[in-house]
């Protein structure tokens, strides 16, 4: 739970004002209003060691990791 916490922290700083901030679908939790340029090198590798990266298929940063099991 607190790697979902870290992410979200991190991601909540560069997130553009959305009425839906959160999406979950085929086992993937999705973070939109976050575009992959906004976010600095550093703060993407700590993503990913949170179990985040970026989905060129749904263009959003996204989870397998918190997706449903």
């Amino acid at each position: 739970m607190d790697d979902l916490i870290a992410a979200l922290q991190i991601l909540g700083k560069y997130q553009k004002e959305t009425r839906w901030p959160t999406h979950c679908e085929h086992d993937i939790f999705m973070v939109t209003g976050v575009q992959e340029e906004d976010v600095p090198e550093d703060e993407q590798e700590k993503l990913d060691e949170l179990g985040f990266l970026w989905n060129e298929e749904h263009d959003c940063w996204a989870s397998f990791r918190f997706g449903s099991s």
